[in-house]
């Protein structure tokens, strides 16, 4: 991550995060969906900074159900997937696969991302090495797959493999220790996860949440990215060779009964 790009990161609702990305050159500050709008107004207050920008991962109502509040607050603009249509408020933007929005000098590129739902899109900030992705790529896991074959979800997280080791990643949800469970499950010897898990451990006991991840950590240790390795391809009783495919819809649907 560039060093003069300002995050702040809280907790929303029950699980959801918050995340502010502030450029300080312009001022300007977006908010990663709106899950409620006290946690977001008051990291705001906090840090004395001013939001310009609502970026919006997806429509559903745990991610957007704050924006009028805060768009009220604030005046900030509301940039939305174009397939999400009339189901995130008060939108002024709407964004498809290829766009770039900014914020301040601040450049996101748009990726859709389907899966999750069908209007899903992740940001890629790419000169701040971070990508906001939302409910598509958690901390050691992965979004339920709700409007589409779960081969959809395993291309869209193929987006994210040539993204450099040290790209943090900030997903929607603080889903980190049911995560760990399932990844130590399904890779039960990997050293690096066990590391992992006992880390999620100590930062849930001491109040805090391993987001942001970075990619170096999740290639290691997250099961839905490592399902070209054969010890996944066994965790769901098919042939070491299989392809990684067939493996995360095994997962995949390993983890909806886990």
């Amino acid at each position: 991550m560039a060093a003069e790009t300002e995050i702040r990161t809280f907790l929303c609702r029950s699980d959801n995060i918050g995340v502010l990305i502030r450029d300080p050159a312009t001022g300007a500050c977006a908010a990663i969906d709106v899950p409620e709008a006290g946690p977001v107004l008051k990291a705001l207050d906090e840090t004395g900074w001013r939001l310009t920008d609502i970026l919006v991962t997806h429509r559903h109502g745990d991610h957007v159900e704050g924006i009028p509040a805060v768009k009220q607050a604030t005046g900030a603009r509301v940039v939305a997937p174009a397939k999400a249509g009339d189901a995130v408020p008060q939108v002024d933007v709407t964004v498809r696969e290829g766009d770039t929005v900014a914020i301040g000098r601040l450049e996101a590129q748009v990726w859709e991302t389907p899966g999750h739902c069908a209007d899903h899109v992740t940001y890629w900030f790419a000169q701040a090495g971070l990508v906001c992705a939302g409910d598509t790529l958690f901390t050691l896991g992965c979004g339920r797959v709700m409007e589409s074959p779960p081969e959809t979800l395993y291309r869209s997280l193929r987006r994210f493999d040539d993204l450099p080791d040290a790209t943090q990643v900030f997903s929607g949800h603080d889903y980190v220790l049911s995560n760990a469970r399932f990844a130590l499950a399904a890779d039960p010897d990997n050293p690096d996860l066990k590391a992992r898990f006992a880390e999620a451990e100590r930062a849930k006991a001491e109040g805090r949440f391993l987001i942001p991840s970075t990619m170096g950590a999740e290639r290691a240790t997250n099961p839905f990215l490592r399902s070209g390795q054969p010890a996944l391809a066994r965790s769901v009783d098919l042939p070491p060779e299989s392809d990684p495919e067939a493996v995360f819809v095994a997962l995949r649907a390993w983890k909806n009964r886990f």
